[in-house]
Protein backbone atom coordinates (compact mmCIF):
# COMPACT_ATOMS: atom_id res chain seq x y z
CA UNK A 1 0.00 0.00 0.00
CA UNK A 2 2.93 2.29 -0.21
CA UNK A 3 1.56 3.88 -3.43
CA UNK A 4 -1.76 5.23 -1.11
CA UNK A 5 -4.37 7.00 -2.96
CA UNK A 6 -6.93 8.33 -1.85
CA UNK A 7 -8.62 9.06 -4.77
CA UNK A 8 -8.70 5.40 -5.92
CA UNK A 9 -10.60 4.78 -2.19
CA UNK A 10 -13.27 7.01 -2.65
CA UNK A 11 -13.95 5.69 -6.51
CA UNK A 12 -13.76 2.10 -4.42
CA UNK A 13 -16.51 3.47 -2.63
CA UNK A 14 -18.83 4.67 -5.01
CA UNK A 15 -18.53 1.26 -6.60
CA UNK A 16 -18.78 -0.56 -3.72
CA UNK A 17 -21.90 1.13 -2.84
CA UNK A 18 -23.45 2.15 -6.36
CA UNK A 19 -22.86 -2.15 -7.29
CA UNK A 20 -21.94 -0.51 -10.86
CA UNK A 21 -19.23 1.63 -12.61
CA UNK A 22 -21.12 3.34 -14.94
CA UNK A 23 -23.78 4.84 -11.75
CA UNK A 24 -19.92 5.09 -9.79
CA UNK A 25 -18.85 7.59 -12.86
CA UNK A 26 -21.96 9.60 -12.88
CA UNK A 27 -21.91 9.71 -8.97
CA UNK A 28 -17.94 11.00 -9.06
CA UNK A 29 -18.38 13.25 -12.18
CA UNK A 30 -15.66 11.04 -14.13
CA UNK A 31 -15.41 8.84 -17.30
CA UNK A 32 -16.59 5.36 -16.28
CA UNK A 33 -13.14 4.35 -18.16
CA UNK A 34 -11.43 5.98 -15.14
CA UNK A 35 -13.54 4.88 -12.44
CA UNK A 36 -12.83 1.15 -13.86
CA UNK A 37 -8.77 2.21 -14.24
CA UNK A 38 -8.69 3.45 -10.53
CA UNK A 39 -10.87 0.49 -9.34
CA UNK A 40 -8.09 -1.67 -11.40
CA UNK A 41 -5.15 0.33 -10.09
CA UNK A 42 -6.08 -0.36 -6.10
CA UNK A 43 -6.50 -4.14 -7.19
CA UNK A 44 -2.95 -4.18 -7.55
CA UNK A 45 -2.23 -1.77 -4.45
CA UNK A 46 -3.73 -4.01 -2.35
CA UNK A 47 -2.91 -7.66 -4.28
CA UNK A 48 -6.87 -8.76 -4.46
CA UNK A 49 -9.57 -8.65 -5.96
CA UNK A 50 -12.14 -6.46 -4.79
CA UNK A 51 -15.14 -7.23 -7.12
CA UNK A 52 -16.37 -9.89 -9.28
CA UNK A 53 -17.70 -8.08 -12.28
CA UNK A 54 -20.69 -9.43 -14.47
CA UNK A 55 -23.37 -8.09 -16.87
CA UNK A 56 -25.67 -7.70 -13.03
CA UNK A 57 -23.12 -5.23 -11.57
CA UNK A 58 -19.82 -5.29 -9.61
CA UNK A 59 -20.19 -7.54 -6.24
CA UNK A 60 -17.94 -7.38 -3.68
CA UNK A 61 -15.12 -10.20 -2.61
CA UNK A 62 -14.20 -11.58 0.40
CA UNK A 63 -11.48 -9.13 0.36
CA UNK A 64 -13.60 -6.69 -0.84
CA UNK A 65 -15.96 -6.61 1.89
CA UNK A 66 -12.62 -6.45 4.33
CA UNK A 67 -11.43 -3.66 2.83
CA UNK A 68 -14.86 -1.83 2.62
CA UNK A 69 -15.29 -1.82 6.18
CA UNK A 70 -11.66 -0.37 6.81
CA UNK A 71 -11.92 2.48 3.58
CA UNK A 72 -15.53 3.62 5.53
CA UNK A 73 -14.26 4.02 8.62
CA UNK A 74 -11.10 6.12 7.25
CA UNK A 75 -13.58 8.19 4.81
CA UNK A 76 -15.68 8.64 8.63
CA UNK A 77 -12.03 9.77 9.79
CA UNK A 78 -11.28 12.11 6.81
CA UNK A 79 -14.31 13.76 7.93
CA UNK A 80 -13.91 14.60 10.77
CA UNK A 81 -10.46 16.10 10.46
CA UNK A 82 -12.06 18.18 7.49
CA UNK A 83 -14.90 19.26 10.16
CA UNK A 84 -12.38 20.06 12.92
CA UNK A 85 -9.71 21.98 10.80
CA UNK A 86 -12.11 24.00 9.12
CA UNK A 87 -14.11 25.02 12.42
CA UNK A 88 -10.46 25.55 14.41
CA UNK A 89 -8.72 28.01 11.77
CA UNK A 90 -12.19 29.72 11.08
CA UNK A 91 -11.70 29.24 7.55
CA UNK A 92 -14.67 30.14 5.01
CA UNK A 93 -17.38 27.73 3.97
CA UNK A 94 -15.99 25.69 0.99
CA UNK A 95 -16.59 22.63 -0.83
CA UNK A 96 -19.15 20.97 -2.73
CA UNK A 97 -22.36 20.02 -1.39
CA UNK A 98 -25.37 17.21 -3.15
CA UNK A 99 -28.77 17.96 -1.73
CA UNK A 100 -31.77 15.58 -2.40
CA UNK A 101 -35.48 16.33 -1.87
CA UNK A 102 -38.75 15.15 -3.61
CA UNK A 103 -39.74 16.59 -6.79
CA UNK A 104 -41.98 19.31 -5.94
CA UNK A 105 -40.41 20.71 -2.63
CA UNK A 106 -36.87 20.89 -3.97
CA UNK A 107 -38.48 22.71 -7.03
CA UNK A 108 -40.89 25.03 -5.59
CA UNK A 109 -39.17 25.55 -1.97
CA UNK A 110 -35.90 24.77 -1.78
CA UNK A 111 -34.13 25.79 -4.73
CA UNK A 112 -35.31 29.47 -4.04
CA UNK A 113 -34.23 29.55 -0.85
CA UNK A 114 -30.77 27.51 -1.73
CA UNK A 115 -30.06 30.20 -4.52
CA UNK A 116 -29.80 32.89 -1.24
CA UNK A 117 -27.62 30.30 0.54
CA UNK A 118 -25.10 29.77 -2.22
CA UNK A 119 -25.30 33.61 -2.26
CA UNK A 120 -24.42 33.60 1.08
CA UNK A 121 -21.65 30.87 0.58
CA UNK A 122 -19.68 31.46 -2.79
CA UNK A 123 -17.30 29.24 -1.99
CA UNK A 124 -19.51 26.05 -2.16
CA UNK A 125 -20.08 24.12 -4.99
CA UNK A 126 -23.61 22.97 -4.76
CA UNK A 127 -25.56 20.00 -6.78
CA UNK A 128 -29.43 19.88 -6.02
CA UNK A 129 -31.15 16.84 -6.61
CA UNK A 130 -34.85 17.46 -6.77
CA UNK A 131 -36.05 14.01 -8.29
CA UNK A 132 -39.91 11.70 -8.31
CA UNK A 133 -38.09 9.26 -6.46
CA UNK A 134 -36.16 8.09 -3.05
CA UNK A 135 -32.35 8.83 -2.94
CA UNK A 136 -30.17 6.58 -1.84
CA UNK A 137 -27.99 8.32 1.54
CA UNK A 138 -26.20 4.31 2.21
CA UNK A 139 -24.50 4.48 -1.43
CA UNK A 140 -24.08 8.59 -0.87
CA UNK A 141 -26.20 9.95 -3.99
CA UNK A 142 -26.30 12.98 -1.99
CA UNK A 143 -24.51 14.15 1.20
CA UNK A 144 -28.01 15.05 2.56
CA UNK A 145 -31.50 14.82 1.83
CA UNK A 146 -35.17 16.22 2.59
CA UNK A 147 -37.41 12.97 2.55
CA UNK A 148 -40.73 12.16 3.16
CA UNK A 149 -39.92 8.95 5.19
CA UNK A 150 -37.83 8.82 8.34
CA UNK A 151 -35.17 6.12 7.99
CA UNK A 152 -35.64 2.88 10.00
CA UNK A 153 -32.36 2.53 10.96
CA UNK A 154 -29.97 4.32 13.97
CA UNK A 155 -26.98 4.83 11.45
CA UNK A 156 -27.92 8.36 10.13
CA UNK A 157 -28.71 11.49 11.69
CA UNK A 158 -32.10 12.39 11.27
CA UNK A 159 -34.07 15.82 12.19
CA UNK A 160 -37.64 16.40 11.45
CA UNK A 161 -37.86 19.59 9.23
CA UNK A 162 -41.81 20.61 9.62
CA UNK A 163 -44.79 19.35 7.88
CA UNK A 164 -47.12 20.70 4.87
CA UNK A 165 -50.48 20.40 3.74
CA UNK A 166 -52.37 18.96 0.65
CA UNK A 167 -55.21 20.22 -0.77
CA UNK A 168 -57.61 19.79 -3.76
CA UNK A 169 -56.33 22.20 -6.49
CA UNK A 170 -58.00 23.17 -10.11
CA UNK A 171 -58.89 25.65 -12.40
CA UNK A 172 -61.57 28.30 -11.85
CA UNK A 173 -62.75 27.22 -16.03
CA UNK A 174 -63.09 23.66 -14.42
CA UNK A 175 -64.75 24.56 -11.81
CA UNK A 176 -67.29 26.93 -13.98
CA UNK A 177 -67.96 23.94 -16.34
CA UNK A 178 -68.48 21.12 -13.96
CA UNK A 179 -71.20 20.49 -11.02
CA UNK A 180 -70.58 22.62 -7.49
CA UNK A 181 -68.61 21.43 -4.90
CA UNK A 182 -70.08 21.90 -1.59
CA UNK A 183 -69.11 19.02 0.21
CA UNK A 184 -65.98 16.21 0.14
CA UNK A 185 -69.28 13.99 -1.19
CA UNK A 186 -69.53 16.50 -4.20
CA UNK A 187 -66.17 15.18 -5.49
CA UNK A 188 -67.51 11.80 -6.88
CA UNK A 189 -68.87 13.93 -10.43
CA UNK A 190 -65.71 14.88 -11.37
CA UNK A 191 -62.13 14.13 -13.34
CA UNK A 192 -59.37 13.60 -11.15
CA UNK A 193 -55.38 12.91 -11.62
CA UNK A 194 -53.00 11.08 -9.76
CA UNK A 195 -49.97 9.10 -9.25
CA UNK A 196 -48.98 6.00 -10.88
CA UNK A 197 -50.35 2.68 -8.52
CA UNK A 198 -46.95 0.57 -8.91
CA UNK A 199 -44.71 3.42 -9.15
CA UNK A 200 -45.26 5.32 -5.68
CA UNK A 201 -41.39 5.78 -4.52
CA UNK A 202 -42.75 5.96 -0.74
CA UNK A 203 -45.91 4.80 1.83
CA UNK A 204 -46.22 8.46 2.38
CA UNK A 205 -46.79 9.50 -0.79
CA UNK A 206 -50.34 10.77 -1.33
CA UNK A 207 -52.52 7.85 -3.22
CA UNK A 208 -55.73 9.10 -4.55
CA UNK A 209 -57.63 6.00 -4.18
CA UNK A 210 -56.28 5.54 -0.19
CA UNK A 211 -58.17 8.58 0.42
CA UNK A 212 -61.26 7.65 -1.53
CA UNK A 213 -61.02 4.77 -3.53
CA UNK A 214 -64.57 5.36 -5.78
CA UNK A 215 -62.78 8.77 -7.08
CA UNK A 216 -62.76 9.07 -11.13
CA UNK A 217 -59.09 8.98 -12.38
CA UNK A 218 -58.28 10.16 -15.69
CA UNK A 219 -54.64 10.66 -15.89
CA UNK A 220 -51.96 9.27 -13.88
CA UNK A 221 -48.23 10.42 -13.35
CA UNK A 222 -45.43 9.98 -11.68
CA UNK A 223 -44.70 13.81 -11.45
CA UNK A 224 -46.58 15.57 -9.20
CA UNK A 225 -45.49 18.85 -11.37
CA UNK A 226 -46.80 17.27 -14.50
CA UNK A 227 -49.95 16.74 -12.46
CA UNK A 228 -49.91 20.58 -11.53
CA UNK A 229 -49.63 21.18 -15.23
CA UNK A 230 -52.64 18.98 -15.84
CA UNK A 231 -54.66 20.55 -13.35
CA UNK A 232 -53.43 23.60 -14.98
CA UNK A 233 -54.45 22.82 -18.28
CA UNK A 234 -58.00 22.30 -17.07
CA UNK A 235 -58.49 18.48 -17.28
CA UNK A 236 -59.47 17.92 -13.80
CA UNK A 237 -58.36 18.07 -10.11
CA UNK A 238 -55.18 16.68 -8.11
CA UNK A 239 -54.41 16.82 -4.16
CA UNK A 240 -51.04 18.64 -4.56
CA UNK A 241 -48.67 20.68 -2.11
CA UNK A 242 -49.95 23.93 -0.83
CA UNK A 243 -46.45 25.33 -1.26
CA UNK A 244 -46.72 23.96 -5.63
CA UNK A 245 -50.22 25.01 -5.90
CA UNK A 246 -50.21 28.36 -4.34
CA UNK A 247 -47.51 29.26 -7.38
CA UNK A 248 -48.93 27.62 -10.15
CA UNK A 249 -51.02 30.23 -12.52
CA UNK A 250 -54.68 30.05 -12.33
CA UNK A 251 -54.94 27.11 -9.55
CA UNK A 252 -57.36 27.64 -6.54
CA UNK A 253 -57.68 25.11 -3.52
CA UNK A 254 -61.38 23.02 -2.92
CA UNK A 255 -62.91 23.20 0.36
CA UNK A 256 -59.73 23.82 2.01
CA UNK A 257 -61.70 24.24 5.75
CA UNK A 258 -63.06 20.81 4.88
CA UNK A 259 -60.17 18.76 4.02
CA UNK A 260 -56.82 17.90 5.86
CA UNK A 261 -54.05 15.99 4.11
CA UNK A 262 -50.86 16.93 5.46
CA UNK A 263 -47.25 15.23 5.01
CA UNK A 264 -44.04 15.28 7.46
CA UNK A 265 -40.29 15.81 5.92
CA UNK A 266 -36.82 14.93 7.08
CA UNK A 267 -33.82 15.86 6.98
CA UNK A 268 -31.37 12.91 7.08
CA UNK A 269 -27.64 12.60 6.93
CA UNK A 270 -24.85 10.17 6.87
CA UNK A 271 -23.02 11.28 10.76
CA UNK A 272 -19.79 11.50 9.03
CA UNK A 273 -21.16 13.85 6.19
CA UNK A 274 -23.22 15.61 8.59
CA UNK A 275 -20.46 16.56 10.97
CA UNK A 276 -18.86 18.66 8.13
CA UNK A 277 -18.79 23.03 8.44
CA UNK A 278 -20.61 23.42 5.59
CA UNK A 279 -23.20 20.53 5.85
CA UNK A 280 -23.97 21.73 9.37
CA UNK A 281 -24.47 25.13 8.01
CA UNK A 282 -27.02 24.00 5.35
CA UNK A 283 -28.54 22.19 8.06
CA UNK A 284 -29.33 24.94 10.34
CA UNK A 285 -30.53 26.91 7.44
CA UNK A 286 -32.59 24.45 5.97
CA UNK A 287 -33.90 23.61 9.18
CA UNK A 288 -34.55 27.95 10.09
CA UNK A 289 -36.07 28.64 6.62
CA UNK A 290 -38.75 25.61 7.19
CA UNK A 291 -39.12 27.04 10.60
CA UNK A 292 -39.99 30.71 9.17
CA UNK A 293 -42.73 29.44 6.58
CA UNK A 294 -44.11 26.93 8.63
CA UNK A 295 -47.57 28.91 7.61
CA UNK A 296 -46.74 28.76 4.33
CA UNK A 297 -46.10 24.92 3.99
CA UNK A 298 -49.72 24.67 5.75
CA UNK A 299 -51.05 26.51 3.44
CA UNK A 300 -52.39 29.31 5.57
CA UNK A 301 -50.22 31.73 3.52
CA UNK A 302 -49.62 32.12 -0.03
CA UNK A 303 -46.36 34.51 0.94
CA UNK A 304 -42.84 32.52 1.13
CA UNK A 305 -41.05 34.24 3.63
CA UNK A 306 -37.17 34.90 3.53
CA UNK A 307 -34.09 34.71 5.72
CA UNK A 308 -32.48 37.78 6.21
Amino acid sequence: MSNFDWDDFRVFLAAARTQSGLEASHLLKMSQSTVSRRLGKLEKDVGSKLFDRSAQGLRLTTAGHHLFEHAEKLESTLSAIESQVSQGDRMELSGEIRIGATEAFGTFFLMPHLSHFCQRHQAISMDVLPLPRSLNISKREVDTSVALDRPRTNSFVTRKLGEYRLLPYATPEYLERHPPIRRVEDFQDHRWIDFVDDLLFSPQQFHLHKWSSSLQRCLRSTSVVAQAQAVKAGLGIAIIPCFLGSVTDNLVPILPDKVDITRSLWLVAPPERRELARIRALWDYVRDIAELNADYLDGKTTEMSWLK
